[in-house]
């Protein structure tokens, strides 16, 4: 019997552990797609418990508790903190293949070196060690040092002001770069309610006045150059569903007109409008050599009655069933056929589509990058190690494995960078069984490489990072 969470932890074979300790383990981090807060790593945030830094704004967490039955109040109410880590405890110590229970676990012994297993019986022993750990200067920047991190690429509206990005290129004490991603979801959600909101949010940031489409367009590109002349170099995009419809410039200024006056516009203006405007925005990010990440196939917001009380992003989506193939197909050809198909990212919360991405990444490569079209890692409720590894035999079967551009954590906590850690160690179990079972030459300089390349070296150089 192994033992639990060892340094041979998910290393199952003897190839496997010399790719992660000799290659993987010791990698830096590029973590290009997240949503933690610039404004608190430039502040260098100090946490005052673990239950802020481990279940404040977490609905992955928030989500395992709910399973117990045990009243919200215990999980984003009024109670307090201690109570809330409890019911996190007593919920985690018997969740047996989920992968929080080993997050959770590495992030106690990376961060706070607690060996202690998470149980009701150890809860105030780690309760009192993990505080003590942070009242003794565990802060945010601490822990991304930690994590050996080199390169953060945030989640930010095209409204935002970027004004901690500017702030933390001027910090000489901090390192590590900081990077805006441009998110224009609210931009193309022309049905849901403050879209006129933001569009005014737009002119002002933009300092345009917004009384066209041909404006709005305007105004958006501007605010790709302020985020390009900032560093960013990545766009993201939520796409719950893959718009493609045959439009016009004209027909979209109309659609857009109606929306503007406060109007709802139907299922086919919306997919018209989406269309045109994503298409548009993807040319851009061409011109400028981003990458533009597609994130797709979640469905949101499942729970009326408690997305009216608490709002979105609060653990109550799911995995969507809309097609992918032929609209995702479409976009993308729409964009090559004016060389105007930037590097492009593809996630999808569904793993049915994983052989659909998996086999139109070789219709659309390029000379733009190695890899110019990513099957993005394992995502949100793939994000687990069956799930990785049914990423990885999807990309290897269809397409070239060791182009890949690897893990992000797409998280809101600080503690979150141990996945890279269980991502590399599940990389290199893969890898470690194609050798020993006699189907990879046992080549260590080449194995490693590989293994270092998806690690860090490949998004590095996908990015154009200068680190």
């Amino acid at each position: 019997m192994k033992n639990f969470m060892d340094s041979e932890f998910l290393l199952n074979t003897e190839t496997a552990k010399k790719l992660f300790h000799n290659y993987a383990e010791k990698m830096p981090i590029i973590d290009y797609h997240c949503h933690i807060s610039p404004k608190e790593i430039y502040e260098n945030k100090k946490f005052k418990n673990i239950t802020e830094a481990w279940l404040y704004g977490d609905h992955y967490k928030w989500r395992l508790i709910r399973s117990t039955g045990i009243d919200e109040k215990y999980i984003t109410g009024d109670s307090t903190d201690y109570e809330k880590f409890l019911s996190y405890v007593k919920a985690l110590q018997t969740a047996i293949g989920n992968p929080l229970y080993h997050w959770t676990h590495l992030e106690l012994q990376r961060f706070f070196g607690i060996n202690e297993i998470v149980n009701e019986r150890n809860a105030e022993l780690i309760w009192n060690k993990a505080n003590k750990v942070l009242q003794d200067g565990l802060t945010v920047r601490e822990m991304i040092r930690k994590s050996n991190v080199k390169v953060i690429c945030t989640t930010d509206d095209p409204t935002d002001s970027l004004e901690y990005h500017l702030k933390l290129k001027e910090d000489k004490d901090f390192d590590v770069e900081v990077l805006p991603a441009f998110r224009p979801d609210k931009g193309l959600s022309i049905n849901k309610d403050g879209f006129t909101d933001w569009v005014a949010k737009l002119e002002q940031a933009s300092s345009k006045k917004i009384d066209s489409y041909s404006d709005f367009l305007e105004a958006m590109e501007s605010r790709i150059d302020f985020f390009h002349s900032v560093g960013g170099r990545v766009s993201d995009h939520a796409l719950d569903y893959v718009p493609y419809m045959e439009t016009t410039k004209e027909e979209v200024s109309g659609i857009f007109a109606k929306a503007l006056k406060g109007e709802k516009v139907s299922f086919e203006e919306e997919t018209k409008y989406r269309t045109y405007t994503l298409k548009f925005l993807g040319k851009n990010y061409a011109k400028r050599g981003w990458a533009m990440e597609l994130h797709m196939n979640a469905y949101r917001d499942n729970n009326g009655r408690m997305f009216e009380k608490m709002g979105p992003d609060t653990g109550f989506d799911s995995v969507n069933d809309s097609n992918v193939s032929v609209p995702l197909s479409k976009l993308l050809n729409s964009l090559e056929k004016e060389n105007s198909l930037p590097k492009t990212i593809i996630y999808s919360l569904n793993p049915n589509d994983n052989y659909v991405i998996g086999s139109l990444l070789g219709c659309f490569q390029g000379t733009e990058a190695l890899g110019k079209i990513q099957f993005g890692a394992a995502w949100w409720f793939n994000d687990n190690k069956d799930g990785m590894l049914e990423q990885m035999k999807a990309l290897a079967n269809l397409g070239l494995f060791s182009s890949f551009i690897g893990m992000l954590t797409d998280s809101r906590s600080f503690l979150s960078y141990t996945r890279h850690e269980y991502f590399r160690r599940i990389l290199c179990k893969f890898i470690g069984d194609f050798v020993e079972n006699g189907e990879f030459p046992n080549d260590e300089e080449l194995l490693g490489k590989i293994v270092q390349d998806i690690c860090y070296n490949n998004a590095k150089n996908y990015f154009k990072m200068n680190i």
